[in-house]
Order: structure tokens, then sequence, then C-alpha cells
């Protein structure tokens, strides 16, 4: 699924624009790394993607169809959201949580057949968490659930999956094993539009990157062209390297303002 935003601008009320003029394509099967400070328009542009926002000038639209004609059940079938953090009220299994990704397919008080239990399972073990289908969720480490909520969100059959944030907290060992999975899925044909503060997340597993400074679009691009020091500097005041190394492009920080890291 293509997702196209064209000069989308958007302010709350009685304030400034928080996004100006955004436009950005994503090819289906691409992912893509929205990158951006606090207060860029990180969150203020997902929102305006997933329906929770009205009232912005300009378009959203997915294979061609602009995304206001769509009813709530139509964009569920469209776009899954994974958030950054979930802390569910009751303690559900895992395997009810990834059927929470299913009920769009059920009538109100419907429980799930024999065949949704097992789409929910396919997912979770596509995720490699299908050993915790009957764990509570809550007592899960924080990667775990993170797969657990992508599972839920494949559950949905959507095609273009919006992540905010998936790593944020998360310890170095869970990120890694997160972005590994999300970029299998972008493998898959799975389109995926993640926003991360970690640029070097971006560099190594993402295609395309478009990054945001005050509302606008300031880069916009395959990852390694658009990632570059002198981005990095503008985006956050970070002086920077870039490097080849074994694992591919690595970007560091300077020590003092000099250039050996």
């Amino acid at each position: 699924m293509t997702l196209t935003v064209s000069h989308l601008t958007f302010a709350y009320p009685k304030a400034p624009s928080v996004l100006e003029d955004v436009s950005f394509t994503v090819p289906a099967g691409d992912f893509l790394s929205v990158l951006g400070a606090n207060g860029a328009g990180k969150s203020t542009l997902f929102r305006c993607l997933l329906g929770g926002l009205e009232g912005y000038t300009g378009a959203i639209s997915l294979d061609g169809r602009d995304v206001r004609t769509f009813s709530r059940r139509e964009l569920a079938a469209r776009i899954a959201y994974i958030p950054q953090i979930h802390r569910p009220t009751f303690g559900y299994s895992v395997l009810d949580t990834a059927l929470m990704g299913l009920t769009r397919h059920l009538s109100p008080f419907q429980s799930p057949s024999k065949a949704l239990e097992q789409q929910a399972l396919t997912a979770l073990e596509q995720l490699g968490v299908a050993h915790l289908a009957q764990r509570n969720f809550a007592a899960l480490s924080g990667g775990e659930q993170q797969l657990v909520l992508i599972a839920r969100a494949l559950c949905q059959q959507s095609d273009l999956l919006i992540m905010d944030e998936p790593t944020a907290s998360l310890d170095y060992g869970n990120q890694l094993r997160v972005l590994e999975q999300v970029r299998s899925l972008s493998e898959q044909g799975y389109t995926v539009l993640l926003s991360t503060h970690d640029p070097q997340h971006a560099l190594r597993f993402s295609r395309s990157v478009l990054a945001l400074q005050g509302g606008r679009v300031a880069a916009e691009g395959d990852t390694r062209s658009v990632l570059t020091p002198d981005l990095i500097r503008q985006l956050y005041g970070v002086e920077s390297v870039l490097l080849d190394t074994p694992d591919g492009a690595a970007l560091l920080p300077v020590r003092g303002g000099d250039r050996h890291v």
C-alpha cells in the first residue's frame, strides 16, 4: 500500500501551525523512519495519518484514495497502529492481546472462532513469541510486549504499519530485536512508517528517511543519501561523523566539537 501526503498543514486552535506544507510518499513495501527533535511535529503527523485530527489542509491518500473518504472500519483495515507503550487495565493473556487486532471481524459480544484464534497464533509465531501465548501480557519484558503488539497489528491484516517510537522504553538488545523484526516485515511487503529519536536506528534498519524540523520537511529520501552529519547538526545541534563499519554505516557523535570519535 502506498501512502501519499501532499501539502499537509495543521494548526491547533489559536496556535501557530504545527505542520506546514508537509509532502512525502511511502511506496508499498518501504520502511520509512521519521526523525526530528521534540516538537518537530512527528506525533501530530501520526495523529493526522490515523484520522485522530481533523481540520488539516492538504491531502493524505492510500493508493490514491483520500483517507477522509474511509469509514473507521475501512481505515482500520488499511492502517495498523503500534503504540510506544501499552499498559493493560486487565490481566489479558498474550493470545487475548493479539486477538484484539481481530475485533473488526467480530460483531458485538461475539467470541473469536477457532480460525481467528489460529490466525492470532500465526501472527505471534511470525514474531517469534507464540510460545508466550498463554502468559499474562503484563508480566512480559518490554521487548516481548512490543513484539506482541506488532503481532496484534498484523492480525488487523493491514498493509500499512505506523509505529510511534516502538523501541523508546526498551533496552539496547530488545531495541535491535524489535527493529530486526520490523525490517523483516517490510521485506515481506508491509509498508512501515516509524518514528524514532535515534538516527542510528534509521541508518541501520530503514530504507528511507523523513526529517522534520519546526513542522516542515527538512530532508526526505534514501536513508544513506539523506542521513548525513550536516542533517544531524541541523536537527539536533550535534556534531557527528559517518563511518563505514563491518556491520554497515554508523553515525557517531564527536567529542568536544572536534572530529575525533
